[in-house]
């Protein structure tokens, strides 16, 4: 059996699920195919032609390598294929997007023959992803005297592979489609039990939305010839969730343009919208493939003579219509003017926000990172031949109040910002480039950042880096063929590109599961880091973080950059005393309740969140800035003293520290450095030459909020409210009420305890209320499932050193064992504890999930429909989110508490302490340390 013929059976099996040949990223499967074509006679000469010049991915992959070499023969006459002249191959070289096939380019242009040299440089003068061994072989050619090199650098230094694409139409001519009412999460665009797929794009594009729903998109595109069709989320946010690069290529894949007719299911150029507008996140990652997002307002707040909002009786702003979107609308995108029009030209909204320099330069090159590779090789050519570029890309947008203080993320910037004006203060609405210090990729998406590396033709991380984490916590809960076929190629991967991972290639250190939040989380060892991860939940509690699309990553991983506006602030702030039967968990539901009780509008939403924290170390401070992806915030950042943040530091180092213990180092001493970085900030703390990150009294923000601990009075829950009347309020994260709602009688058929939002202090909780109730008791009997999943390793080997995991122990009925994973997701839970492996688990969606139509109440973050549970022909799935006190109790109440029963249950038990920030620190350390 050849690989061939293996090949050509995976497409009779992919030719049943309805899928065309897979692209082909193997060497040796495509050297096999080049023979088949070389033989003039073989009978599968004609598909294997087809295979070599539209079904082989470009960049770096192993295919392409053999790709370029071939076309090399090719163009020097070495070989010869009458249905591939020497221009053809010179036009699929142009397609491959640089690595082997920059390099191919290189040779012919600066080589001895010269009927190939000028074709082979009006090709190179179109390439972008040229890196640093590219460039100094330009360099060295143009030190040598060589012209060609020098006509090169002229072209790349005017910029000319942006100047001469086509310019953005004046007019984009538009159908909707509704793809739902209310909030839409990228878990609609690109199911999270899908992630298994991601990397197949065409097979992953069968699960956007519904089957239903793709029928009608092409029946639209039918309808409406020259039109592009646009996603839309009526009443709602297009894209809440993550950012979920698939989502978006999902989007493309069914209403978006083909990139390139040789590089098949590769589209860019989506089209998406929302009454309030994208999610941040995903807009960011809308900006990656080129495509537009807009907001719409097309349903605005009915309000009084006064102007203020006429409500409900259930207290919501009642809205009405200023436009209509149903599918099947036709309207006009103006270019020029930034207006949406109607079919016969009437201005409906103005969208200039949509369309910034920037953004438009992303839509003109079809997509960001031919415009981040572009300026750099532009900078390059200009000071390799001591000329001065000219002024092709936008210039980054530099906003300076003279006198006007700087919030907390605005420091940030201005202390990471590459390429800005010298000794220039930069506030709130810049737009600029940042160095990245630390970026984590999860496994889950990334194999995409796989793909858009090798895309790109990124061999190793960028030297800018300090830490960059390949997390394997998205597929710890179940090592099904799916994950093992995945998960160790995209390990190994990673480990070659520089990266420290969960997972040991070799297979010489114990595998580590742990949620890569806490793992970023980690190793951030600099408050004034900037930080990029491939999930919504990149939100660390030192420096400010960002959760980012799997090719944002990649580009971090690569250039070690990013570029993005300096967001606006909102700034939060505490006051009163915590109840001592609250938990910090409780602080963070009522922080969103107040907000939209102070404001009426979500502040938070699309600005940083600059949260007052003062005395909780960072593991605790977490819980705050990981919920802000739910709040709709764009990132987070905590105003630490100086004591706490230096025990977050020391944490920080001893964490680390076990990780090189573990044999995770890498051998380019990632972790090491990553310690000495922390010793010299600690350092600076100590001596006073740099205090803990605080913003300037004077600093500006979007709004303010001031939560009042003493009205938190009774644990809280967010509640998807799945039978609101109005769609449009179903599956927010906006819905916080107080246990006294339920009158005890909610029933619960699962708890789960887990996700990133829980830390050793949680866990020791449960084995707190097991422990007293078992005393007070004699036994504790579970009236519904609890799975308690931990995040980290450490926190399950400190437990058992401390003598708390025996009542975890005694209770459970099942307790993972990492030599024998589960290969199968659990599909039905009886009464009782399971002890899960470290990992998301049912946070996920992606491997486990609680039954159909069952009500969960649980740690995570997730909510939204179909994530935790699925529904039932006969109920609603509910995921309603508390802490863990109040999770464990109503799994063994089978249902929520009453104020009484909860207070008796956590009694003595030492929660997660917090008081607002002193002057001197409150010393905030609990059970957790």
């Amino acid at each position: 059996m050849s690989l061939y013929t293996d090949y050509l059976t995976e497409i009779e099996t992919r030719k049943e699920q309805g899928l065309s040949p897979k692209p082909i990223d193997d060497g040796a499967l495509l050297a096999e195919i080049i023979e088949q074509i070389k033989d003039t006679g073989n009978e599968h000469r004609g598909d294997s032609l087809k295979f070599f010049i539209y079904n082989t991915l470009p960049g770096t992959t192993n295919a392409a390598g053999v790709k370029a070499k071939f076309l090399k023969e090719i163009i020097l006459g070495d070989v010869t294929v009458d249905e591939i002249a020497p221009e053809r191959a010179f036009e699929l070289l142009s397609h491959m997007k640089g690595g082997p096939s920059v390099a191919v380019l290189l040779d012919l242009a600066l080589g001895d023959t010269e009927s190939v040299a000028a074709p082979a440089a009006e090709v190179l003068k179109t390439q972008v992803f040229l890196y640093d061994a590219d460039m100094a072989r330009l360099a060295e050619a143009l030190e040598a005297g060589n012209a060609i090199a020098k006509d090169v650098l002229d072209s790349y230094a005017k910029a000319e592979f942006f100047t001469k694409l086509p310019d953005l139409e004046d007019e984009v001519q538009v159908v909707t489609y509704i793809a739902g009412e209310g909030d839409i999460s990228t878990d609609l665009l690109s199911p999270g039990n899908q992630a298994h797929s991601r990397a197949d794009r065409e097979l992953h594009g069968k699960c956007m939305i519904t089957e239903e729903a793709q029928k009608e998109i092409e029946a639209l595109k039918l309808q409406h010839p020259g039109k592009r069709v646009m996603l839309i989320a009526e009443k709602g946010t297009m894209g809440v969730g993550s950012s979920r690069m698939s989502g978006v290529n999902n989007v493309a894949l069914w209403t978006g343009k083909q990139a390139s007719p040789y590089v098949p299911f590769v589209n860019y150029a989506p089209i998406v919208a929302g009454t309030n507008g994208i999610s941040p996140i995903f807009l960011t990652t809308v900006g990656v493939t080129g495509g537009i997002g807009l907001d719409l307002k097309n349903w605005v707040k009915k309000v009084d003579e006064d102007g203020n909002a006429i409500l409900n009786n259930d207290g919501n702003p009642i809205l009405e219509q200023k436009y209509s979107v149903e599918t099947g609308t036709v309207l006009k995108i103006n270019t020029k003017t930034h207006k949406l029009l109607s079919e016969d030209g009437e201005e409906l909204v103005d969208v200039s926000s949509s369309f910034t320099p920037q953004k438009m330069e992303f839509m003109k090159a079809g997509g960001s990172y031919a415009i981040v590779f572009g300026k750099k090789l532009q900078t390059f050519a200009a000071e390799t031949l001591g000329v001065e570029a000219p002024q092709v890309f936008a210039p980054s947008k530099e906003i300076s109040h003279e006198g006007q203080g700087l919030t907390a993320v605005e420091k940030i910037f201005n202390r990471n910002a590459v390429g800005t004006t010298p000794g220039k203060t930069l506030h709130a609405g810049s737009d600029v480039r940042v160095k990245v210090n630390i970026v984590g990729s999860q496994d889950t998406t990334g194999l995409m950042t796989m793909q858009e590396l090798e895309a790109m033709a990124a061999t190793v991380v960028s030297p800018i880096v300090d830490g960059a984490y390949q997390s394997g916590c998205h597929t710890a809960s179940v090592w099904d063929a799916k994950a093992q076929a995945n998960t160790p190629r995209l390990m190994k991967f990673m480990n070659d590109f520089g990266l420290v991972t969960g997972r040991d290639p070799k297979g010489e250190y114990h595998a580590m599961t742990d949620v890569i939040h806490k793992v970023l989380n980690d190793i951030t060892v600099d408050d004034w880091s900037v930080i990029i991860g491939g999930d919504s939940h990149t939100r660390m509690s030192k420096g400010v973080a960002f959760g980012a699309d799997s090719g944002t990553v990649a580009l971090a991983l690569a250039t070690g950059e990013a570029s993005m506006p300096i967001p606006e602030s909102v700034k939060v702030t505490f006051k009163g005393q915590m109840a001592d039967h609250m938990d910090f968990r409780d602080v963070v539901h009522a922080t969103q309740a107040q907000m939209l009780a102070q404001h009426g509008d979500n502040v938070f939403q699309g600005r940083v969140i600059e949260v007052h924290i003062g005395t909780l170390l960072a593991d605790q401070a977490f819980t705050f800035t990981d919920w802000t992806a739910e709040m709709k915030a764009k990132a987070s950042v905590c105003i630490s003293n100086d004591e706490t943040l230096i025990g977050s530091l020391e944490l920080a180092k001893s964490r680390i520290q076990i990780m090189i213990d573990k044999g995770m180092e890498h051998e380019n001493g990632m972790l090491a450095k990553l310690i000495a970085i922390a010793d010299a900030r600690i350092a600076e703390i100590k001596s006073g030459e740099k205090p803990a990150l605080t913003p300037d009294d004077n600093a500006k923000y979007f709004a303010e909020v001031v939560v009042d601990l003493e009205e938190i009075i009774e644990p809280m829950i967010a509640d998807p409210d799945v039978n609101n009347a109005d769609v449009s309020k179903r599956y927010t994260h906006d819905t916080i009420r107080p246990i006294s709602f339920y009158n005890a009688e909610k029933k619960v058929d699962l708890g789960f305890v887990g996700s990133c939002m829980v830390h050793k202090g949680d866990i020791k909780i449960v084995a707190q209320m097991l422990k007293n109730l078992e005393t007070a008791n004699g036994k504790v009997e579970f009236k519904a499932p609890l799975v308690v999943a931990a995040p980290t390793y450490n926190i399950i080997d400190e437990m058992k050193e401390e003598g708390d995991w025996e009542i975890l122990q005694k209770y459970s009925g099942f307790e993972f064992d990492d030599l024998f994973p589960k290969e199968q997701a659990r599909t039905e839970y009886e009464n009782i504890l399971y002890l899960e492996r470290p990992g998301c688990n049912l946070c996920m969606g992606n491997q486990e999930k609680a039954a159909k139509g069952d009500t969960v109440l649980a740690t995570s973050t997730r909510l939204f429909q179909g994530r935790v549970v699925a529904d039932s022909e006969s109920k609603k799935g509910e995921s309603l989110l508390a802490s863990t006190p109040l999770v464990v109790l109503s799994a063994i109440l089978g249902r929520t508490p009453t104020l009484e029963e909860y207070k008796t249950a956590v009694e003595g038990i030492d929660l997660t302490k917090f008081a607002p920030p002193m002057e001197k620190p409150a010393g905030a350390r609990s059970v957790h340390f």
